[in-house]
């Protein structure tokens, strides 16, 4: 089977996915970070920190179909092997996710609710992640009434 055979045939078959609930044996997790040879580290839905640990990807998605650091993929657990726990059986679209968000079975910790709350700052707002904060120090003004002065920011390494 020549390569473009073998890649339209699998991406194929993940658009045809009939969106199936997960298994009793599989699991939904994060991935994290390639780790190289075909290995990704995920972060499972377990609540508090998340157990981090090692799965494979199979031949038929290799070289075939790419996955990215906060992309979720289902996995299923593998007995061989003391670091790879488990191989990745279907990569989840945002089809997949929000058909998992009604049927109950996406884990409370992967909620995007909960993502946005991470980048929450003290008010209430969304951060800005291009501009670094510096935070004022509460003695500097003490003896300015004035309250025009705001908190600073760092761009291009100067404060503005």
């Amino acid at each position: 089977m020549s390569r473009v055979t073998k890649i339209k045939h699998v991406l194929k078959e993940q658009e045809a996915d009939e969106f199936d609930v997960p298994k009793d044996n599989q699991s939904i997790v994060r991935i994290v970070a390639s780790r190289g040879n075909n290995l990704h580290e995920v972060e499972s839905a377990a609540e508090g920190d998340g157990e981090r640990f090692l799965v494979s990807m199979p031949v038929k998605f290799r070289k075939n179909v790419w996955i990215k650091r906060g992309d979720f993929v289902l996995v299923e657990p593998i007995e061989e092997g003391n670091k790879v726990k488990a191989e990745i059986c279907r990569i989840l679209t945002a089809e997949h996710i929000k058909l998992f968000e009604k049927e109950g079975v996406w884990p409370k910790r992967f909620t995007r609710k909960r993502e946005l709350e991470d980048d929450l700052d003290a008010d209430g707002l969304v951060r800005n992640t291009n501009r670094k904060f510096v935070e004022e120090d509460g003695d500097s003004s003490d003896d300015d009434d004035d309250d025009s002065t705001g908190p600073l920011w760092m761009v291009a390494g100067r404060v503005c």
